[in-house]
């Protein structure tokens, strides 16, 4: 358990130095990269609710206070954690349950996983643009913002999952 903890420390630092770089990056002036949520997609399902809140509200507030949008991120970051159970449960029978509870494409197969990150993104993305936006004047961008960052977010997080599981292989 210890170093189940001491994991998502050093990788919750790392993610969030990251997305303290990426958030300066804006590809053709829409797409914005959220790499730091996928320390929120990967905890592992059977930790309590209130800690999974908690982690994903001060994930959220780092970032906050690194990208200077006062509140934003945490607001998205908890209710992604809140649904995040509930989507979870959508993709994954009962019949197959996981031995290992963190979600990845080692655990949940390509097909369930990427149903179940994708969903999350959006839901991510759509929190984070509409609170941003706070209107609905501009609706086509908003959702060109949110399609193209949801995109852009899942690539990147595919690809840190395979990173993570090639180290986690290597430790074995």
């Amino acid at each position: 358990m210890t170093k189940t903890i001491l994991h998502f420390v050093i990788l919750a630092v790392v993610l969030i130095l990251v997305q303290a770089v990426c958030s300066k990056l804006i590809l053709f002036n829409v797409a914005v990269p959220f790499v730091f949520i996928y320390l929120i997609l990967r905890l592992p399902m059977n930790w309590h609710t209130n800690v999974v809140l908690t982690v994903a509200f001060l994930m959220g507030l780092m970032v906050d206070v690194f990208g200077n949008t006062p509140g934003m991120n945490a607001l998205s970051c908890t209710v992604l954690a809140g649904v995040r159970h509930m989507v979870f449960n959508a993709f994954v029978s009962r019949e197959n349950e996981m031995a290992d509870p963190i979600p990845s494409i080692e655990t949940l197969g390509l097909g369930v996983y990427l149903k179940y990150m994708i969903t999350l993104v959006l839901v991510y993305c759509t929190l984070i643009f509409f609170i941003q936006a706070f209107t609905l004047r501009d609706v086509l961008l908003t959702l060109e913002r949110i399609l193209a960052s949801t995109l852009l977010t899942a690539l990147l997080l595919l690809g840190i999952d395979s990173l993570v599981s090639t180290q986690r292989e290597k430790g074995l």
